[in-house]
């Protein structure tokens, strides 16, 4: 936890700068779900939010589940969340870009992990059919064993063909590939996806495949780092989130809420978009407001706002 606080400290920080949120950094001296949910639950009162950080899988998904049960403020893991709502506004703006549809797509994702798992999630609530998702044993599928219960339910919602094996073997032919964990993925991989296919090599500070190599036969190529086009970061998220769902006085974060705001970047893009700017720029003044903006108006529509 004294390692964690400058961390939150720094969050804090952009809470305040890009949307005038307040934020107060805690870190818990305690790695066990119930602590960690008992503590929250109790110092709710004196806050309007609870914004998660870096709590990894599968405590995330029980703590937040088991904190937002308890709680009528928003609960937000950013690690999950945040990073969804950036791949799915992303992948608007480059499937825009290259004609896609998002419904015909063929979507891989590397990563079965916080940050996967919402990321799969939001993906098919966009309309994405054909997902398959890959952990560090394989394609999550039918013939998968000894899976946890969030593996198994995304398992049972995804890979409609039935694939099994190493990634490479949902990576023939795929339109997309998002990565978020640290498993490499070859060249000769990425070569046989789609022609103008959108790879995401978001793994941070070594991307899944090399951004130049991805380019040689990609269309759009995004990473998690500011020294590449495309950076898929959370701060163009959490900010405007928070702002909308407190003004709103919101009970909690939906899905549509998430999406109104991923649809909010996706459009300060708009027709500008081009194969190195598919995302805001982290400094666009726009974004926090819009998301804001978007994020309330679909909390109203959602029935969770209570002003």
């Amino acid at each position: 936890p004294a390692a964690a606080l400058p961390v939150m400290e720094g969050k804090a920080l952009l809470f305040k700068e890009f949307a005038g949120v307040d934020a107060v950094p805690i870190c818990l001296d305690t790695t066990d779900s119930q602590e960690i949910v008992e503590t929250i639950v109790r110092l709710a009162p004196a806050f309007g939010g609870v914004n998660l950080e870096d709590i990894s899988a599968p405590r995330c998904f029980e703590i937040e589940d088991g904190l937002q049960e308890r709680l009528d403020i928003p609960v937000f893991h950013d690690v999950q969340h945040g990073t969804a709502i950036v791949v799915i506004a992303a992948l608007e703006s480059a499937a825009r870009l290259s004609g896609r549809d998002l419904g015909e797509v063929k979507a891989v994702v590397s990563g079965a992990g916080a940050a996967g798992v919402a990321v799969s999630n939001m993906l098919l609530a966009a309309g994405v059919k054909d997902l398959c998702v890959c952990d560090s044993q394989g394609l999550l599928g039918p013939g998968r064993e000894n899976l946890t219960g969030v593996k198994a339910d995304l398992a049972a919602r995804t890979n409609p063909r039935g694939l099994s094996g190493p990634i490479d073997n949902a990576l023939e032919g795929a339109d997309v590939f998002i990565g978020v964990s640290a498993g490499k993925v070859s060249e000769a991989a990425i070569s046989g996806m789609a022609d103008d296919a959108i790879v995401f090599a978001l793994a941070n500070p070594h991307p899944e495949v090399d951004p130049a190599v991805a380019g040689k036969y990609a269309a759009v190529v995004a990473t998690g780092r500011s020294d590449f086009p495309n950076q898929i970061n959370n701060v163009l998220a959490f900010p405007g989130v928070f702002r909308g769902a407190l003004d709103v006085r919101a009970t909690r974060i939906t899905t549509g809420m998430q999406m109104a705001a991923a649809d909010a970047l996706s459009e300060i893009v708009g027709d500008e978009v081009a194969a190195d700017y598919i995302v805001p720029s982290v400094f666009d003044r726009r974004v926090a407001g819009r998301v804001a903006e978007a994020v309330a108006a679909a909390a109203r529509a959602e029935g969770v706002a209570r002003v």
